[in-house]
């Protein structure tokens, strides 16, 4: 058994099920193996874990009752219409399957909007929890019907990772058409390997990312599961990537017979976590060495550190602070806006009041206010 997400080691667990794992190439829903999915899950709340679904579906489903062509994608306003249509039929199904193990089912609809806001974040986290102390099976998608391009997570892969941030969840499991992260494409290079266990994300991890979705009827192909990796990770948790191919997924991922897991190093809390989950920043201060030295010790950025800025951005808006290859080291709030850090950056904490005409704040971005990623 994968230990770490077992019932006895992980309270609380997120499942997220594909949309090719749930509905096939015609449109229908795959009810036999649903079932199986549905067994396993039932058979880990008896053990006393608590899980909640992210489940894709909804626009295919949709699509299929309306007859649709490109399975419902052709445009936004058919993807929007299908969505409606077919998040009626999607909870159906699952409250039925639930049903039938005594479990009730609850949907959660949400937006990119609703776990990028603060408040409306924590509003989200509250449903999640109450539901979950009341052993329901909350069944969570992003509300297509009203989210359009500019506003969309993109993917329930990274849905599933702000859920269980959301949630204070210890585990998240992405049931997939892949059984893992490989070395390369294993479509393309018989060569390739399955990675097994993954301590560190980084550019070596994040170059065997593909790009596209071998079943092109989801959204999420491998760069987007490793960046729901991240974000898993920075909110404590642990996230594997399992093939749903097979009847009763959970129980063959017990075995361990296939899978990648991101193994979490570290938990961060409370606003944190919500900081390190955001998926849309405002800019992005980039610093020389000695701030990467000085952040990784525990200190706030201070401008002297900081080389240049990129991006428009007003005080505490979220933006990245990347070190000098460009790669996003760190995530906070900035304590001032674009043109004034803009104005400041290179100089000594003495020499910010001259330039700025008033008296300086204590740092760029505070270490209260900001996340190692």
């Amino acid at each position: 058994m994968n230990h770490a997400l077992s019932p006895a080691a992980c309270r609380r667990l997120i499942v997220k099920v594909g949309s090719s794992l749930l509905v096939d190439a015609s449109g229908a829903v795959r009810r036999e193996w649903l079932a199986t999915l549905v067994a396993d899950i039932a058979r880990r709340i008896a053990a006393g874990q608590q899980v909640a679904v992210v489940s894709s579906g909804a626009i295919a489903l949709g699509a299929r009752r309306l007859k649709l062509t490109k399975g419902g994608r052709a445009n936004l306003e058919d993807a929007q219409a299908a969505a409606a249509v077919g998040q009626i039929a999607l909870a159906g199904v699952w409250a039925d399957l639930l049903g039938d193990h005594g479990l009730t089912a609850a949907q959660m609809l949400v937006t990119l909007d609703d776990l990028e806001d603060r408040r409306r974040y924590l509003n989200a986290s509250a449903t999640l929890e109450r539901l979950l102390s009341l052993k329901v099976v909350p069944i969570i998608n992003e509300n297509d019907s009203v989210a359009t391009h500019e506003i969309k997570f993109g993917d329930n892969d990274r849905l599933a990772a702000r859920i269980g941030a959301a949630a204070n969840a210890q585990g998240v499991v992405l049931l997939s058409d892949v059984d893992g992260l490989y070395t390369a494409d294993p479509t393309r290079d018989t060569t390739a390997t399955r990675i097994e266990r993954v301590t560190r994300i980084d550019a070596k991890v994040l170059a065997m990312a593909g790009t596209g979705t071998s079943s092109g009827m989801g959204s999420g192909g491998m760069a987007s599961k490793i960046e729901a990796a991240r974000i898993a990770n920075s909110a404590g948790a642990d996230l594997i990537i399992i093939s749903g191919h097979e009847s009763h997924p959970l129980t063959r991922m017990d075995s361990g017979e296939n899978g990648t897991v991101f193994v979490a190093s570290a938990r961060t809390k409370g606003r944190k976590t919500w900081l390190a989950g955001r998926l849309t920043v405002r800019g992005t201060i980039h610093v020389d060495a000695g701030a990467v030295r000085a952040l990784a010790s525990g200190a706030s950025l201070l401008a002297a550190g900081a080389k240049r800025t990129e991006g428009s951005f007003s005080r505490g808006d979220v933006v990245d602070i990347a070190g000098p290859d460009g790669t996003p080291i760190a995530r906070g709030l900035s304590e001032y806006d674009a043109a004034d850090a803009a104005r400041i950056t290179g100089l000594k904490s003495d020499a910010i009041a001259a330039v700025l005409g008033y008296a300086p704040r204590s740092a760029l971005i505070h270490r209260d206010h900001m996340v190692h990623l």
